[in-house]
Parts: structure tokens; C-alpha cells; sequence
């Protein structure tokens, strides 16, 4: 195939999808990943794509219709997520019960408590924050199990469903796409979020771990109600009409201070 007939099936998937990583396109070619690095050089001089970490998203596609694969999310906003998973460390009882969903903020969350923290009972449906949390061995880690899926790297579908309806925990740690504070969480991945869904009313407590960037988005469909969530822990950067909206909803804010280093490198 020629390098513009690849380029072609490339932009052709961007369309359908909104992003994708250089391995996907890779293996679906039969061709190298610096192939496809090469193919997609001129469209990323264009502004036709953007860069993302490990691959490449649409230049005009609205990001929130889009759940984007985790590798490329991991790097965004990196400083805050690990500040707000420290902030949400004091939040963590001794020997309880809590639940982490699949997103990037709360890995970090798992990173922080695989280092720290003993004697709790950690359920999660991503198998990534099942890998993080075991190398310590000082916590029971329970992972709901399901049909694997590769973009979010969690468990999913009816069966993941029928087992979170079974747990109850003391506290859930959530995060999200998308975040209007006077009506509650927006995401765009129906199979993930409809776990959140379900441990929400058998949390005692909901957390919902969330930075400045999310404030004011929306995605394809409305998951949390803001009367679910108890307490958010956001940054700095946050916008204080947005914290006082919080308030005003009954809603605990807790800020995390983020350090100011810079993260970025070359994708």
C-alpha cells in the first residue's frame, strides 16, 4: 500500500473514531509504527491531526464525543491528578472498604496507596490499578472481573455488572469526562460508566476526583447526578464560582495544591 493510500486509511479512521494510537494502525497496515509516524508527519504540519501521547486525534472532532484510549490520557494534566490523588489520600479511612473505576486519576490514586497504606479492601474493575495496587501486599485487592476491554484496559459488561451489584463499599473514588457542577458527571463510554453507576448508591460515601480541565464539559451521556457525589477533590486551577456552585449543592470541595513542573515530551 502506498504512503498515501495508508495516510488515507488513517485520516478514514480518525473520522470514525476521533483518535488512535500508532500501534492500532500499525498492526492493521502491516507496517512499522515509525511508518505510520512518517505517513502522518505532513497532516500534523496541516493541523489536519493532533498529536496525542502514543498517537493521534482529529483536529476539529469536539474531544468530549470521544473516550479516548488510556495511553494518550495518561500524560494530561499529569501534576494535578497525582496532587489531587494525594489530597484524596486523607479521605482514605483505616481498614475500610473503597472502590477505584479505571481512570487515570484514580491509577494514580492506587499508585499512592500501594506505597502507603495497609489492611484495606480495594475493589476496582480495571486491571491496570489491580497491577499498581499488587506490589504491596498489605491490602486485599478485589477485582471485578467481565470482558476485557483494551481502550479503558477494564472489565466491562453485563457480568462486571451483575458482580459490582453484589459490593458495597465505604467509599468510591470516581472520576470523569466530563463535569457541570450544578447537574453532575457527563462520559461518553457507556460499558465503563455504567459500573460507576452501580457502586454509587452502594457507596456510604462518593468521591469524585476530577481537575480543572473537566469543569464545564459535557459528554455524550450524563452518568452521576451532582446529588450523588458528597465530596470532590479538585486544583488549584479551579474556577472559585465553580467551587461556591459546589457549595451551594451540599457538595464538600477539597483543593489540592499542584506543583508547577512541567511533564510534557515528545509523543
Amino acid at each position: 500500500m502506498s504512503a498515501d493510500r495508508r495516510q488515507q486509511f488513517i485520516l478514514d479512521r480518525l473520522e470514525q473514531h476521533g483518535a488512535c494510537s500508532y500501534a492500532e494502525v500499525a498492526a492493521a497496515l502491516g507496517v512499522s509504527t515509525m511508518t505510520i509516524r512518517r505517513d502522518l508527519e505532513e497532516p500534523i504540519r496541516l493541523g489536519v491531526v493532533i498529536k496525542t501521547v502514543g498517537g493521534v486525534q482529529r483536529a476539529q472532532a469536539p474531544s468530549y464525543l470521544y473516550e479516548t484510549a488510556l495511553h494518550s490520557r495518561l500524560a494530561a494534566h499529569r501534576q494535578e491528578k497525582r496532587a489531587i490523588a494525594q489530597r484524596a489520600l486523607a479521605l482514605v479511612k483505616p481498614r475500610s472498604t473503597i472502590f477505584l473505576d479505571g481512570s487515570t486519576t484514580c491509577l494514580e490514586l492506587a499508585r499512592a496507596l500501594a506505597r502507603g497504606h495497609k489492611g484495606l479492601t480495594i475493589v476496582t474493575h480495571s486491571a491496570l490499578a489491580c497491577m499498581e495496587l499488587g506490589q504491596s501486599g498489605d491490602n486485599t485487592i478485589v477485582g471485578i472481573g467481565g470482558h476485557y476491554d483494551p481502550d479503558s484496559l477494564c472489565y466491562v459488561g453485563p457480568q462486571a455488572e451483575d458482580w459490582a451489584k453484589t459490593l458495597f463499599v465505604d467509599t468510591a473514588f470516581v472520576s470523569t469526562k466530563g463535569f457541570l457542577p450544578a447537574k453532575g458527571t457527563f462520559e461518553s463510554s457507556l460499558p465503563t460508566f455504567r459500573i460507576k453507576q452501580i457502586i454509587a448508591p452502594q457507596s456510604v460515601e462518593l468521591v469524585l476526583l476530577v481537575d480543572h480541565s473537566k469543569f464545564g464539559q459535557r459528554a455524550l451521556s450524563k452518568v452521576l447526578d451532582i446529588g450523588q457525589i458528597h465530596t470532590v477533590v479538585t486544583d488549584d486551577q479551579v474556577r472559585r464560582a465553580d467551587q461556591a456552585a459546589l457549595a451551594r449543592a451540599g457538595v464538600r470541595v477539597c483543593v489540592a495544591e499542584a506543583a508547577r513542573k512541567d511533564y510534557h515530551h515528545a509523543a
